[in-house]
């Protein structure tokens, strides 16, 4: 079984920083891409931040600049800064990883962590 697991989220001020990990952990041989989607009450989710194995990131428009995605692919882990935090980035965060086991490939999803930043 392959699980991912996301931590780091928390309530913040407007213009506050927070840091999310994602670890993740199973029979993995390969995590192709990594990153991080958020839904936010009454949205579809949406893209955060991805990178590939390669170091290629591809941002959402609306977080360019303010979130920086990095890897250690090393640990199987993600991690996500974000910076300036304003309101509209409250929502849950989710982790998602294309990865290989022995067997077969799998699109993986974390249980989510919640972000809540305050005005």
């Amino acid at each position: 079984q392959v699980q991912l697991v996301e931590s780091g989220g928390g309530l913040v001020q407007a213009g506050g920083s927070l840091r999310l990990s994602c670890v993740a952990s199973g029979n993995i041989r390969h995590i192709s891409r990594m990153g991080w989607y958020r839904q936010a009450p009454g949205n579809q989710r949406e893209l955060v931040a991805t990178m590939t194995s390669g170091g290629a990131t591809n941002y959402g428009d609306s977080v360019r600049g303010r979130f920086t995605i990095t890897r250690d692919n090393d640990k199987n882990t993600a991690f996500l800064q974000m910076n300036n935090l304003k309101p509209e980035d409250t929502a849950v965060y989710y982790c998602n990883a294309l990865l290989r086991t022995i067997t077969e490939w799998f699109d993986s999803w974390g249980q989510g962590t919640q972000v809540t930043v305050s005005s």
